[in-house]
């Protein structure tokens, strides 16, 4: 079919596309769909259960058979409307759910076998034959699940996400929209009006008749005009407002780049999280179809749509049309259609008295009973007082009343309510609060309500904010609205389509009925009703009405379906608003992040922050050599490690040791000031939660320190037992996690080094002993913090300044240390460190072990009460004899491998005689083996004893010996020394 007269496009360009591979050419302001329909391509998807022949039914964003896939490679975008696809130039478009071409499907065969794959098949396959379920129907059904397809391929697109503000959102930019837009912006308001089309007026775009004394094109370009004027309106086009949720806020998606052949530097989507004191729902309504025979062929659409594509997009799919409609409005297709030089084989209209506006030929008290044409419409049956006639025809517009678009009303559960006058729901109570529906989506079809209704809601809304508003001077609409005949379906033997991307039928929802599936969600869950990418748009009013003729009630008795986001699909890439790959979530950088990077560190990730993994050098070939080298360096010489990450919480106040007291099983307050004590925390339930160190800085000044991944939870602990559980107490909290940078300096030459740094300060193990603490100065006058406490146990201090001069402390410690061999070290020879030393980390304090089962079961005082502490004492925990054990193999090439589970030689490997396992293992350069901690039944009296560490995963088998968890150092005088 060539292009009509007229339309909204560009005539003066042309875009080049392909579709299949053939190539087309369309122009600006075209859909895709609209520019395949303008040359002569009706036939662009297939269904997904049965894999039939379809094209487009309608122009919109309610589509449910033109899915298609664009662009390629990496930017494949499955399951895109062509109807909403904006056309560029060298846009490369594909059909997709088709083995073979698209004219000749071979999964088309499902069509064939449709009668064994009626309502509620899949729900049959997980029952009978039970056998049959896992070898034979559940791989089946996988393979043939899903429509379009992926690349496999990282997204380079980007995203983006953002927060608006406003007074009023305006949803949906037609004549109701485009009103209450102009009330509230005049009235100086903030207002925000969205729409997902790229051009502003809805339905105006598709109506040929003009609004009074002026073109519908003319008075919303000059409403454009104007808005551009208004800095308090922000005009938000290509923009799909997907969900409404708690407190005014609307999720919304800005297709920002889709309609460009690449985004060229601009994000492809953004993600807005609009907050809005007051909304109108301005969405417009669907046109629904009439359930015949064979309705669903390529060239069966929705009146309306007709109608859009001829005035707007000045394209029809064929050169001889019908109409079936049971209410006015698709007459009015037929005469728009007639001024564009479309041949009208007739109008079926069930109603007894139709007559015709013009011209045509009306079939009175007809209905459509049967159609022909294999992958596109030749011709349809009419039935008209038993008599039966085939017309001609390329198309056949359909129109059996409209749905008003109330999916966003009933987000908070809002149940809708019937409207007879329609012959449809409208919004009813119990919708998002300060949402207002107007226009068709309220249910008033004619423009002149649409206009009068839109300005009357905006005036509405300010007035509840205080803002006083009045309805502009507006245009008067010239169209009426008669309530449409209900008709939903025309009986027959043959199948009749109600949800056309799901292959429902009138059928399907019959069988339903009689397996006793009448319930709504029963209906849709049992049938797949309404559960496609449309969210049953046009399918589900339709599918009501076939229930409430079986079982005798009115579509409302029979029940309603409400929705839920998002409105329209929403691309997941979006949803994360760019966060993948390395933006997958903020990342943390340590204070001396850029030294270490130049240091050409190798870096992880622990929770949110980077850290320097190892430090290698040339030579060095793999990874374990730098590790080994930067252990090595610490048990000999000096190292520095960054411990900023480690939570660092500031706690004063009169009260702070007492609030401590509660808050650690070990006693807190009677810590002399200048010293530091290990503590632990325990949860409620009397398990360990978390180690760390407690500083006494002054007699109400203390600094704790958390593990890293527990920075903030412990934290937050903190705060609710000072603000609700001991509100009484003096005390005060802060967290200086990020204020601080933490070097650990540790190895035997570790006071060397220091001394060299710290402004007059005695480092002697006289006046700065293990677990004393203090404030000073360093490099001439720097404040610091010093804290001689040790986690790798060598002879160890932290060493704290101001976040801004970690990079530089680092550097001056490099450079002070040159001539004792100082060497950075990173997180493995961290924890390789702390297993040698047999300190628990995370992987011990992992939510199932006891202050015991870690050694550490005198550090639960039983002089004082804390959190967790009387938990702890049930008889269940104290039963447990699993205790922290070191585990070295009898082979010294033999692997140690965290999480291997641990059994006694010669035993049946079970659950039954599973006795522990391994949480922590590393390979030791200072033992010259694989070691490991882990927790081993009984496991203080079996020192020297062999038993099998499993790994079933890798099928290992290793033979290890029960040793201390302290392979350094059992007695601890290094770092006393």
């Amino acid at each position: 079919m060539t292009r009509l007269t007229g339309g909204l496009i560009d005539r003066g360009r042309k875009l080049h596309f392909t579709f299949d591979g053939k190539a087309f050419s369309g122009h600006p302001g075209d859909t895709l769909a609209s520019a395949l329909l303008a040359n002569g391509t009706v036939l662009m998807g297939r269904s997904f259960k049965y894999h039939r022949p379809r094209g487009p039914i309608s122009a919109g964003s309610e589509e449910p058979n033109a899915l298609v896939e664009l662009r390629t490679g990496a930017r494949t975008e499955p399951n895109t409307r062509a109807t909403v696809a904006e056309l560029y130039d060298g846009l490369d478009a594909r059909s997709q759910n088709r083995m073979g071409s698209l004219a000749f499907d071979l999964l088309g065969v499902n069509d064939l076998v449709s009668p064994f794959l009626t309502a509620g098949f899949y729900y049959k396959t997980f029952m009978w034959p039970r056998a049959f379920w896992e070898k034979l129907y559940e791989p089946a059904i996988r393979r043939a699940a899903g429509l379009g397809s992926l690349s496999f391929e990282p997204d380079p697109d980007a995203y983006d996400k953002g927060f608006l503000h406003c007074d009023l959102l305006v949803i949906g930019a037609g004549p109701a929209g485009l009103a209450a837009a102009l009330t509230a912006a005049r009235a100086g308001a903030r207002v925000i009006l969205a729409d997902e089309d790229f051009r502003l007026g809805g339905r105006l775009l598709a109506e040929s008749a003009p609004l009074e004394g002026v073109a519908a094109a003319d008075w919303i370009a000059g409403l454009e005009a104007e808005f551009a004027s208004l800095p308090n309106l922000r005009v938000m086009r290509r923009t799909t407002v997907w969900g409404a949720f708690d407190h005014g806020i609307y999720g919304a998606v800005e297709r920002v780049a889709d309609h460009l052949p690449v985004p060229g530097g601009l994000p492809r989507q953004t993600l807005w999280r609009i907050t809005a004191r007051r909304a109108i729902l301005a969405a417009g309504a669907t046109e629904r179809p009439i359930a015949f025979a064979d309705n669903d062929r390529p060239g069966i659409m929705l009146a309306g749509a007709l109608r859009a594509y001829a005035n707007r997009w000045a394209a029809c799919p064929a050169k001889r049309v019908a109409v079936f409609t049971n209410n006015d409005d698709g007459h009015r297709t037929v005469l728009d259609l007639r001024a564009k030089g479309v041949e009208v084989a007739g109008v079926i209209d069930p109603r007894a008295g139709a007559k015709p506006l013009g011209d045509y030929r009306v079939f009175a008290g007809g209905r459509v009973t049967g159609t022909r044409g294999r992958l596109g419409l030749k011709s349809v049956e009419v039935t008209t007082d038993g008599r039966s006639e085939w017309l001609d025809c390329g198309a056949l517009g359909v129109s059996g009343g409209w749905n008003p678009n109330l999916h966003l009303a009933s987000h908070h559960r809002g149940r809708p309510v019937w409207n007879d006058a329609i012959q449809a729901f409208v919004p009813g109570e119990g919708g998002p609060v300060g949402l207002l529906a107007v226009g068709a989506a309220a249910g008033e079809m004619t423009t002149a309500g649409a206009l009068e209704g839109g300005a009357r809601a905006a005036v509405e809304a300010l007035g509840a904010l205080g803002i006083d508003a009045s309805a502009p001077e507006l245009p008067r609409g010239t169209d009426s609205f008669a309530a449409p005949e209900p008709l939903w379906h025309v009986p027959g033997k043959r199948r009749a389509w109600v949800d056309f991307q799901n292959d429902v039928t009138v059928k399907d929802i019959r069988l339903a009925h009689q397996e006793n599936m009448r319930p709504v969600e029963h209906l849709k869950r049992w049938t797949t009703l309404g559960m496609a990418t449309d969210q049953g748009k046009t399918a589900n009013v339709t599918g009501l009405a076939v229930m409430a003729e079986l079982t005798g009630r009115r579509i409302p008795e029979t029940g309603t379906t409400i929705f839920r986001p998002p409105y329209t699909g929403v691309a997941l890439s979006v949803l994360g608003g760019g966060d993948t790959g390395a933006h997958f979530r903020p990342r943390r950088l340590t204070p001396t992040h850029s030294w270490a990077e130049s240091r050409g560190a190798v870096f992880t990730e622990v929770g949110p922050w980077m850290r320097a993994q190892y430090f290698p050098r040339p030579g060095e070939t793999e990874w374990r050599q730098s590790v080994d080298r930067e252990v090595l360096a610490v048990r000999s010489g000096v190292g520095l490690c960054d411990v900023t990450t480690l939570g660092k919480v500031d706690v004063q106040g009169a009260d702070a040791g007492a609030f401590l007291d509660r808050l650690y099983c070990n006693a807190m307050a009677s810590l002399k000031v200048g010293m530091v004590r290990y503590g632990l925390m325990l949860r409620e339930d009397g398990q360990a939660w978390d180690d760390g160190t407690c500083a006494r800085l002054a007699e109400d000044h203390y600094v704790v320190t958390t593990t890293t991944a527990n920075a903030v939870p412990i934290f937050r602990h903190m705060e609710f037992a000072r603000q609700c559980l001991w509100p009484e107490l003096d005390v005060q909290l802060i967290s200086t996690t990020d204020a601080w940078a933490q070097i650990a300096v540790a190895g035997p030459k570790a006071r060397v080094l220091l001394e060299r740094v710290v402004d007059g300060f005695d480092l002697s193990n006289e006046t700065f002993p293990f677990m004393a603490c203090a404030s000073l100065t360093v490099a001439g006058g720097l404040r610091a913090r010093l804290f001689r406490i040790s986690f790798s146990g060598e002879l160890a201090y932290e060493i704290a300044v101001p976040a801004r001069y970690g990079a530089a402390l680092m550097e001056r410690l490099m450079e002070k240390g040159a001539d004792l061999g100082v060497a950075p070290y990173g997180t493995e020879a961290l924890g390789v460190l702390r297993i040698e030393k047999g300190h628990a980390a995370g992987n011990e304090l992992n939510g199932q072990t006891t202050a015991r089962m870690l050694g550490l079961g005198r550090m639960v005082s039983a002089k004082k009460d804390s959190i967790g502490a009387v938990m702890s004492r049930r008889e269940g925990l104290a039963a447990d004899r699993r205790v922290l054990v070191g585990l070295q193999p009898v082979d010294p090439v033999g692997p140690v491998v965290a999480g291997s589970h641990l059994f006694a030689e010669g035993a049946e490997r079970r659950t039954e005689t599973d006795e522990g396992w391994i949480t922590s293992a590393c390979y030791s350069p200072h033992v010259g083996a694989a070691i490991g901690l882990g927790f081993l039944e009984g496991g203080a009296e079996r020192m020297g004893e062999v038993v099998i560490a499993a790994n079933p995963l890798q099928g290992q088998a290793t033979r290890v010996r029960v040793v201390s968890a302290h392979f350094v150092d059992p007695e601890g005088g290094r770092l006393r020394d």
